[in-house]
């Protein structure tokens, strides 16, 4: 009978969680606009979402946000992870709880003080905010991330094999690419991911840093629904959920055949 409950129960959860996306997916292919009654199947609304020249740019300034911001946080995370695994006990403690706060802290406050600091930024230097505000923004909260994703390798590694290539040789710069870096890259690939998927996630500090000349897809996503819900939009809904499905197959299939390789 317990058995038969957490079944149950197991299935409940899932329809509540994916039933909203289904129902998405269903309706990006319905034929007219209803979001109540399914009139036909149709790819008309994949076809005019690629002909939207508004969504096409907001998806590219997106991706190139995401990419420079999130290669940008990974190498200032791991440079600040290192510097601060090589701290005090003490230290290292108050430190992690400073990259702690901007994580903790509400995204309105953290976007509201960005954006009027890039404002005055943008008066005194006479420039308007838009692709380096932005990336800015995104580069500032996705740093605590990589850190975060860092340090526990950081923590793990075998540090005599840093010292054994320095006895043997090595310069510390190159020690530390031969050495520590193999340690460590499953944690900064892992810091990479999440900062990539809170950049491209991201709207509210993006809202507010982002300015009129510079439209990112979720506040391209945003616009669009004040007025009226678009089929486009769940056209693009389900185009993004089936990537980053595919991102998650690829990425358990490789973690289980490495996993395979380590227990033979």
């Amino acid at each position: 009978m317990k058995k038969w409950f957490n079944r149950i129960y197991m299935t409940l959860i899932y329809v509540f969680l994916f039933a909203p996306i289904v129902v998405l997916i269903v309706f990006s292919f319905n034929e007219s606009k209803s979001r109540s009654n399914f009139t036909g199947f149709t790819f008309k609304w994949y076809k005019q979402l690629f002909s939207n020249e508004l969504i096409m740019q907001s998806l590219w300034n997106t991706v190139l946000v995401a990419v420079v911001s999130s290669v940008f946080a990974t190498l200032l995370g791991t440079l600040a992870a290192i510097g601060i695994y090589n701290l005090s006990r003490r230290k290292r403690a108050a430190m992690m709880n400073l990259v702690n706060i901007p994580v903790i802290n509400p995204e309105i406050v953290t976007g509201v003080s960005m954006m009027v600091l890039f404002v005055f930024i943008a008066n005194f230097f006479g420039i308007e905010l838009g692709f380096w505000s932005v990336c800015c923004a995104h580069i500032t909260f996705c740093v605590p991330y990589v850190i975060m994703n860092v340090m526990p390798k950081l923590r793990q590694m075998d540090i005599s094999m840093y010292e054994a290539a320095q006895d043997l040789g090595c310069s510390p710069n190159r020690a530390f690419f031969k050495a520590v870096l193999p340690q460590i890259l499953p944690g900064v690939f892992s810091g990479f991911l999440m900062a990539f998927t809170y950049s491209i996630d991201d709207f509210v500090i993006t809202y507010f840093t982002s300015g009129a000349s510079f439209p990112t897809l979720p506040t391209t996503i945003y616009a669009m629904t004040r007025m009226k819900v678009n089929p486009q939009i769940n056209a693009l809904s389900a185009i993004i959920f089936v990537v980053v499905l595919l991102f998650l197959v690829i990425s358990n299939f490789c973690t289980n055949k490495e996993r395979r390789k380590e227990e033979i």
